[in-house]
């Protein structure tokens, strides 16, 4: 018991502050700052527009109140995988962490991680190419977040805040210096109402949420949390609220910039609109916002994913080397170091692109699955500190939102979609391998007193 006892514990370091940073960090990555057009590429008309990027607010919202209530229910690290082992059977949160490694976080931080190199050499011409650039942010922040989780955690609200001063001055320098005749109310459709425009509208709306995707991912430091029962829902609502309103706001200066047809025609509308407002010096502004804004994004990653992978260790379905703690900074060492370097090798793969077309099925399945979770829980009748607004209705409302992106998905990316899915399941059969030594949920997954 006196062995037990004097092993390292998570650090509880965070608090409502550095959680809510952590959940906006999540989402804001490179894609607000250039994905408006292929948005407007599907809709024609500013308030169709504004009505994708408003009604996927409302999807990440539902999400997020949905994800509260799991949070006060089951406040242990790695978060969505622990909703999903003790919702459903520790194999469906294998399969999920399986994904989560192979393909959806390592994949996904590896592209962010080359948009970041690109941006950077831009600026600021660099002897090295975009892999190396990659590859050296990648392991900078490894570092840091190997000194402890306050220093991780620092870093990436640092980064946060500056997002939020680089939307701003986007925001601010659009409205103050361009003119708003670009963007009529008239007309609100583009085409008659039938079956073209709501398929139209749904093809808008995926890389509406999956630019609104990633606040789950902060639920996988609840054991560093100080009160994770109480500050991770309300980080949730202030996290997702908040991006919302950024989002909404970066799309209604693009389109006063420069109107449905031009933002449709750029392929980089926020660096179109600050070179509109302030010219070249503009221009280079908002890349300086794009290289602190993915950079932000890399933190957020190589901070959360990790304590998956170390829930997944300490349950007996992972390397045991990987649940271990070490004992002076009590973050999971080799934990951050393989999530670092499967990122990493992917960046340097130039394989990114074709992983990231394989994320958006099995990430929204993962969240649907996992927003079902509710159900059983409630069916348990477990009751936790947060209880979600109008449930059954606003969860199903997320749920069947998960699952319509997915259907979308497979129909317009039916072979990325395949892969995608064989990774997914492959899973199956390696988490029985596991199985044959799985342990408990490990004692230090019991959340503390608040």
């Amino acid at each position: 018991m006196a062995a037990a006892s004097s092993r390292p514990a998570l650090a509880r370091e965070i608090g409502l502050f550095g959680a809510t940073m952590l959940v906006m960090g999540g989402i804001v990555g490179s894609g607000i700052f250039m994905n408006p057009y292929v948005v407007a590429r599907q809709v024609g008309t500013p308030l169709l527009v504004l009505g994708a990027w408003g009604f996927g607010g409302l999807v990440a919202l539902a999400g997020a109140l949905v994800y509260a209530e799991l949070a006060s229910l089951r406040p242990l690290v790695g978060g969505q995988y622990a909703y999903l082992r003790e919702a459903f059977h520790p194999r469906v949160a294998f399969v999920y962490g399986w994904v989560l490694l192979l393909v959806s976080q390592s994949g996904g931080m590896a592209a962010v991680a080359v948009t970041f190199a690109r941006y950077l050499r831009e600026l600021w011409p660099l002897p090295a190419g975009d892999g190396a650039v990659a590859v050296a942010g990648l392991l900078a922040l490894t570092a840091v977040n190997l000194v402890g989780v306050r220093a991780g955690n620092g870093v990436q609200a640092v980064f946060m805040v500056a997002k939020i001063g680089a939307i701003a001055l986007l925001v601010a320098a659009g409205l103050a210096f361009l003119e708003g005749s670009h963007a009529p109310v008239r007309p609100v459709l583009d085409r008659p109402v039938s079956f073209d425009l709501l398929a139209a509208f749904g093809a808008a709306l995926v890389p509406v949420l999956f630019a609104y995707g990633g606040w789950q991912t902060s639920g996988f430091v609840m054991g560093e949390l100080r009160r994770p029962a109480r500050d991770m829902p309300r980080a949730l609502l202030l996290g997702v609220g908040g991006v919302v309103v950024l989002y909404l706001s970066v799309n209604v200066v693009c389109l006063r910039g420069l109107g449905v047809a031009g933002l449709a025609a750029s392929t980089a509308p926020a660096s179109d609109v600050m070179r509109r407002a302030l010219g070249e010096p503009g221009a280079r502004l908002i890349a300086a916002g794009i290289v602190i804004s993915t950079f932000g994004f890399l933190a957020q990653g190589i901070l959360t994913a990790p304590r998956v992978y170390y829930a997944m260790a300490k349950d007996g379905v992972f390397f045991q080397a990987v649940g271990r703690l070490h004992p002076r900074s009590r973050v999971p060492t080799l934990a951050i170091v393989l999530q670092g370097a499967a990122a990493a090798v992917i960046a340097l793969s130039g394989r990114y692109e074709q992983i990231l077309n394989y994320v958006v099925s099995v990430d929204f399945i993962s969240m649907g699955l996992t927003g079902a979770a509710l159900f059983v829980y409630r069916r348990r009748g477990e009751i936790g500190d947060f209880r979600t607004p109008g449930h059954p209705f606003s969860t199903l409302f997320f749920v069947s939102s998960c699952w319509l992106v997915v259907a979308a998905t497979i129909h317009r990316y039916p072979r990325d979609s395949a892969i995608g899915l064989l990774i997914l399941a492959i899973g199956l059969p390696v988490s029985f391998l596991w199985g044959r030594h799985r342990a408990t949920p490990a004692e230090a997954d019991s959340p503390e007193a608040p």
